[in-house]
């Protein structure tokens, strides 16, 4: 399995970030943290790139069980959406695979929290 999954949309950038968010509070995710990398480049380095955005989505019944059942589980969330302009032409969204990263921490107990994650990512990438 990869450790992420992807999707082509026919949407703008804009419109692309939109309905990823509009669907992750559908599946009771928030975003937390939105890092424009295009912008960030751009002022620290002075370099051009292209449109791309990391969106940290949270689900905090799922982040609260991650927590009890694994005080260090922090460093691996929350879980990150990206919205990617291609150099071919088009946006691409990506996602977490929860089911891969978690592999990582060798915690059974993260097995089916991780399983359900995935399968409302799925769904949010499935409803873009």
């Amino acid at each position: 399995m990869s450790y992420y999954n992807s999707k082509l949309v026919a949407l703008s950038f804009e419109e692309a970030i939109e309905k990823v968010t509009d669907e992750l509070k559908k599946e009771g995710f928030g975003v937390l943290t939105e890092i424009d990398v295009q912008a960030t480049l751009k002022k620290k380095l002075d370099v051009d790139f292209r449109k791309y955005k990391i969106l940290g989505a949270c689900n905090p019944p799922f982040a609260y069980k991650a927590l009890q059942a694994e005080e260090h589980i922090g460093v691996l969330l929350p879980c990150n959406f990206i919205v990617q302009e291609k150099l071919e032409g088009g946006v691409q969204v990506s996602a977490i695979n929860p089911l891969e990263s978690m592999k990582v921490v060798e915690n059974s107990d993260l097995a089916s929290i991780a399983g359900e994650v995935a399968a409302r990512i799925t769904k949010v990438l499935g409803n873009i």
